[in-house]
């Protein structure tokens, strides 16, 4: 449905794409995850034929975004960060303007589109008021209800909740997650808990470079040891479990009842570490209170890949 194959794009002596790749398919929830200026928007307008490429190819719905530019935009909605919204216009009377912008008849034969959008957007009740004057919120809404009037295959989405209240948001997710029903999403964000929150797999770009692209749970799964013990003080279990951990930062936190809990990332597969773990402690004469294998946080694997990427490039520099 979505496929970028080796995306470069530079704006003069900086480099915002360096050779991204993915394929989504029909169907797909996506977040593109990344740092502010980190690619996102920029891949996100190289899909919607809005910016040219200098190197590789984008197709959308079999449609080649150089080649065959109307046909990719007959079959998207596009709401970029700041939707192109006239305060002045009535909301009725912007969703019909958009309507007509897209080759409809909002007063006849497509008025039931209209009414069909404002509805799935939760803004029927708002349509005969200024846009000005409706909440961030509400305008957001209204900006979602015009990308979906041609009942587009394809959303494309970036930072739509940026600016929102927390109720704002949850309702703007759940919006986004009821379209995801039917059509193929791709969700640009910076914000980690908008992806767990709406999407089932997500594409990660730190500096035009994809870093990680799975399932959530897949992204996430079973990569954090979880250590709680009753060692005397922080420094003491982490100075026993360095030679353990093959060179993973040790967080510390306390446990109560004179225990701590340690965490830490780990590449050990075969269940050994554990072992050597409880004998390690073991041979201190520590009590063992908990040792287990926990799922990393979407903001953990961010961060680890961020750290990497920034050492990479320093060790370049």
């Amino acid at each position: 449905m979505i496929e970028a194959c080796d995306l470069r794009k530079s704006y003069g002596s900086t480099v915002a794409l360096a050779g991204v790749s993915f394929r989504i398919e029909r169907g797909e929830i996506v977040g593109l995850l990344g740092p502010n200026g980190a690619g996102k928007t920029t891949t996100m307008k190289i899909l919607t034929g809005y910016l040219l490429p200098d190197g590789g190819t984008a197709r959308v719905a079999g449609h080649d975004v150089i080649a065959e530019p109307l046909e990719v935009q007959a079959r998207i909605g596009y709401l970029p960060e700041n939707a192109p919204l006239y305060p002045d216009m009535l909301a009725g009377e912007y969703l019909g303007f958009m309507a007509r912008m897209r080759g409809l008849d909002p007063g006849g034969a497509d008025a039931d589109r209209l009414l069909r959008a404002a509805r799935e957007c939760g803004i029927s009740e708002v349509l005969g008021r200024p846009i000005g004057q409706l909440s961030k919120g509400y305008r957001q809404r209204v900006g979602l209800a015009g990308t979906i009037l041609h009942d587009p295959e394809i959303l494309i989405l970036d930072e739509p909740t940026s600016g929102l209240d927390p109720n704002q948001i949850v309702e703007v997710r759940e919006l986004i997650r009821r379209m995801g029903r039917d059509k193929t999403v791709i969700l640009s964000t910076h914000i980690l808990p908008e992806v767990e929150a709406t999407c089932g797999r997500a594409v990660i770009v730190i500096d035009g470079h994809v870093r990680a692209d799975g399932a959530l749970d897949e992204l996430t799964r079973g990569q954090v040891q979880v250590v709680t013990c009753g060692a005397p003080d922080a420094e003491a279990g982490r100075a026993a479990l360095a030679d353990l951990v093959d060179g993973a930062t040790i967080e510390a936190a306390p446990a109560g009842d004179g225990l701590w809990t340690f965490r830490f990332a780990v590449t050990d597969r075969d269940g050994a570490l554990a072992e050597r773990i409880a004998a390690r402690i073991h041979d201190r004469g520590w009590s063992l209170r908990e040792l287990r294998r926990d799922d990393r946080t979407l903001e953990q694997v961010f961060r680890e890949l961020t750290e990497t990427a920034f050492a990479a490039g320093e060790g370049a520099r």
